[in-house]
């Protein structure tokens, strides 16, 4: 699949069959909004989330949606809008697997997908109630050893595209991670930049390179309600509108109904 294709946000959520294990970001760390709004509007089904270490509202609206079995992750949080309301009634009921982590056993264990070991060791946390839990997780005296894990897709927003096929995602290093251990990468992007970014010394250290990437899509305000660090900040007000509503599942219908599967001929307010 070539990254230098053109496509459509539309396009990367029919790239995502039902049951997929899709690695996503954390609220703060460039999350491809646009295209979460897609898989709900295609009616996903049965998909398994892995917070890059933690997940938040793409996480939250997709649950809600009943596009979602199983989550692995360290947290699911909606920051200072409080908790993820259709997370936490789902994971009360029962209504999704829940595969309890911490954020350097995710880390850990992307890492060694990255490297292609069959698992990485990590200390501090062998006393832990969670190793208990986990029976995955061996521990080796001091050490827990953290099996490998590999997305079948890892899926965020980015700031720039270019001709070559690379996105630029700044600091957000645990996004390259996330794109070297998963089978398929796709992309959302806010900006085309002409050019190759690897030939530019100061954007270079951001890029992932196009190898790792299978497709991408420009989705402009794509992050929405969500920030871009340079771009646009996180809408702190739609937000709380998204949390209030949510606490109810009539609320959360609403909503979805307003903002998610009427598609709005610019996505999104500016």
């Amino acid at each position: 699949m070539a990254a230098q294709r053109s496509y459509q946000t539309e396009d990367l959520a029919a790239l995502i069959p039902d049951g997929a294990l899709v690695a996503l970001p954390p609220d703060y760390s460039l999350v491809a909004m646009e295209v979460v709004r897609c898989l709900i509007r295609k009616k996903s089904r049965d998909l398994r989330l892995l917070g890059v270490p933690i997940l938040g509202l793409s996480a939250d609206l997709l649950i809600g949606a009943g596009c979602v079995a199983e989550v692995e992750t360290s947290a699911v949080s909606l920051g200072e809008a409080g908790l993820a309301p259709r997370f936490t009634e789902a994971a009360e009921k029962g209504e999704i697997r829940i595969k309890d982590a911490t954020c350097p056993a995710i880390h850990a264990a992307l890492q060694a997908a990255e490297k292609g070991v069959p698992f990485m060791p990590i200390a501090g946390i062998g006393e832990s109630d969670l190793v208990k839990e986990r029976a995955d997780w061996k521990q080796q005296g001091d050490l827990v050893l953290v099996p490998a894990i590999r997305p079948d897709f890892a899926l965020f927003h980015a700031r720039w595209a270019d001709d070559a096929g690379n996105v630029w995602v700044g600091r957000r290093r645990e996004l390259a991670t996330a794109a070297h251990a998963a089978r398929n990468t796709l992309v959302s992007y806010e900006e085309h930049r002409t050019g190759d970014m690897l030939d530019d010394e100061l954007l270079a250290p951001g890029v992932i390179s196009a190898v790792y990437i299978g497709a991408t899509a420009q989705a402009p305000r794509g992050a929405w309600p969500l920030g871009v660090a340079g771009v646009y900040g996180v809408d702190d007000p739609h937000l709380s509108q998204y949390a209030k509503a949510a606490k109810t599942r009539e609320g959360f219908q609403a909503y979805l109904q307003e903002w998610v599967l009427t598609k709005r001929k610019s996505s999104l307010p500016a």
